[in-house]
């Protein structure tokens, strides 16, 4: 079941919210303004962060639930250099391009189709022109949120250019197995198929390094409590208040990658992914003090992201899996997100 309603307007717009049902225990709400999961519902809980109104959203502070690019993460400077040419992005974290730069996908107002039946789906489509932002080439996106009947939030992003490109996406949720007002996710734990790191410069920006995670705290193998992240005196989660670091992912194609499992309500999320790496970004920036979804105030470490992805600072680390998407060429990956 699919349901469309009037969100309110902007940019001369029209924005709605689409409240999707699976019938099987799985509802989300998603808006066509920056492709926001507002909220994702299993059993009876709340397990997404999240703002209440289009006015809030329209100032996100934390990017919660959004679809980001033309390129999530970092890129140094602000600047690439591709096919022998320097492109010149906006510096809008600090002087460093972040998650598109000061318009990226998640303040825009996409396109959108409704399609009902047994595995909702909403489709998303979005026309980045050449030179938006500072990035070349005319794209093409289709981003397509499907419930399915196995209760995951299965997300496929695709993409065409006329000229070659950075294309790098993701989405932002803030995930709260406990449930989106419950408090911090320190009793939570998470598991991560992933032998390596990529530990980052004082700026949150990958310095070139592949590091072998085993017998640290970014060793998530065997699982680990959030809260023995957060008490860790390594120096890398003192630096930032936790994680906010990319982690290389273990195998290629689509495979679990992850597990994230709240130690009140005893639900679990699977991750899902053919992409190599995964953002885990613990919240630790959030706006505290803000009345948010529901009248909830959140707190530091309210939430973990796992924003699958290509890794940041990618054009200045010719090591990394590429992020350039070349004419001709379809930018084709899809993330799920399985709760039981």
């Amino acid at each position: 079941m699919i349901k469309k309603e009037n969100f309110g307007t902007y940019d001369g717009k029209e924005v709605f919210l689409f409240t999707m049902d699976n019938g099987c225990g799985l509802s989300a709400q998603i808006t066509n303004y920056g492709g926001i999961i507002k909220s994702l519902v299993y059993k009876d809980t709340d397990v997404v962060l999240g703002r209440d109104s289009l006015d809030e959203y329209l100032n996100n502070d934390g990017c919660f639930g959004a679809l980001i690019g033309r390129n999530s993460n970092r890129i140094e400077n602000a600047e690439f250099e591709l096919n022998g040419k320097k492109y010149t992005l906006a510096k809008n974290n600090g002087r460093n391009n972040l998650h598109g730069g000061n318009i990226g996908f998640n303040k825009k107002v996409w396109g959108c189709e409704a399609c009902d039946g047994s595995e909702p789906k909403l489709i998303l489509t979005l026309f980045s022109p050449d030179g938006e932002e500072g990035f070349p080439g005319n794209v093409e996106v289709k981003v397509t949120y499907t419930l399915t009947a196995e209760n995951s939030i299965k997300i496929h992003y695709e993409a065409e250019t006329d000229a070659d490109t950075i294309v790098n996406l993701t989405n932002h949720s803030y995930f709260n197995m406990n449930g989106h007002a419950s408090g911090t996710v320190d009793g939570h734990t998470v598991t991560l198929a992933s032998c390596f790191h990529t530990p980052n410069t004082d700026e949150c920006m990958p310095n070139g390094e592949i590091r072998f995670s085993e017998g640290t705290v970014f060793d998530l193998s065997n699982g680990k409590k959030m809260s023995d992240v957060f008490a860790s005196e390594d120096e890398q989660i003192k630096m930032f208040g936790g994680f906010d670091h990319n982690f290389c992912l273990d195998g290629r194609g689509f495979r679990k990658v992850a597990e994230f499992s709240g130690d009140k309500t005893g639900i679990t999320m699977e991750t899902y992914t053919d992409l190599p790496g995964v953002q885990l970004y613990s919240g630790n920036m959030i706006e505290e003090g803000r009345v948010c979804k529901d009248g909830a105030v959140y707190t530091k470490h309210q939430g973990l992201c796992f924003e699958t992805q290509y890794f940041p600072n990618t054009p200045a680390s010719s090591h990394f899996p590429s992020t350039i998407l070349k004419k001709g060429e379809k930018y084709d990956t899809t993330t799920e997100y399985k709760f039981k």
